[in-house]
């Protein structure tokens, strides 16, 4: 259903962006409001939630695109915007195929946590401010370059690491094993023991470096890092719990994959 509604938004939307002044401005509005009117009339309300939402996002990716064909400093913010809303978009793709159990609105990522929004939203002010006061700042495409192409290997390898684990993969730490709960080795679980909290903490960078925000570089970088290192810690308690001596031995032969995080620090 969500992915039936995409094209209703994404059709029409850059001929409206285009248009000038405050009748551009009337004509989206009234664009966006038809379109959450007929999300709303087609389908019943559980699945409205999630319509409108991928529809919100595919509507922020085509606003990406068509800063990102301008050559204005605005354009590295476009590649931001495909960036963030594609990383949403598909944190609930996959998780329905891989495991449709678990599927929930909260499988967006939307409402991650107030410090996750309140992360996103001064990433967006240091960007508007430093544009203003530091106009040249904005413009160092080789770096926000570099920025673009973190944030497209830590997506794709938290993605392959959402695929690798399969119905194994919950954005929730599991208390409980299932009976269908194994120990992933292979494939990126090969390289790193959490591929998809690395691709993760490469990709929030990533977006930072890409927008060229040094402030929030460093913070994203610091708090990406604990969170990780405490979310970590709390889940190989339980994968200890669950594994057992399989999941000791796991753990001595591969890295966690994020820097100084070496998981909790415990034996049988």
């Amino acid at each position: 259903a969500s992915v039936a509604a995409l094209p209703l938004l994404l059709g029409s939307s850059p001929a409206l962006l285009a248009a000038p002044g405050l009748r551009g401005r009337l004509a989206l509005a009234l664009h966006v409001a038809g379109v959450n009117a007929a999300l709303l009339l087609l389908y019943p309300r559980p699945l409205y939630k999630i319509a409108v939402r991928a529809c919100f996002l595919g509507f922020a990716f085509g606003c990406g695109l068509l800063l990102s064909a301008g050559r204005s400093a605005w354009r590295h913010f476009g590649w931001y915007m495909c960036s963030l809303s594609l990383f949403h978009y598909s944190e609930y793709l996959v998780t329905a195929i891989n495991n449709p159990r678990s599927l929930s609105l909260d499988s967006f990522l939307l409402n991650h946590s107030f410090e996750y929004n309140l992360a996103a939203l001064s990433s967006w002010v240091e960007f508007t401010l430093e544009k203003l006061l530091f106009p040249e700042l904005k413009q160092i495409t080789w770096l926000s370059t570099v920025g673009l192409l973190m944030v497209i290997f830590g997506d794709c390898l938290r993605k392959a690491a959402m695929l690798t684990a399969g119905s194994n993969f919950n954005h929730i730490v599991q208390n409980e094993k299932s009976d269908t709960h194994t120990l992933v080795t292979s494939g990126v679980y090969g390289w790193f023991r959490h591929p998809s909290y690395v691709g993760w903490f490469y990709w929030s960078i990533g977006t930072q470096v890409l927008l060229c925000n040094p402030i929030c570089v460093v913070g994203y970088a610091l708090a990406s890092w604990r969170f990780f290192r405490e979310r970590i810690e709390e889940e190989e308690i339980t994968l200890i719990h669950f594994f057992g001596e399989e999941y000791l031995e796991y753990k001595r032969k591969v890295p966690s994959g994020l820097p100084f995080i070496k998981g909790v620090k415990l034996e049988l």
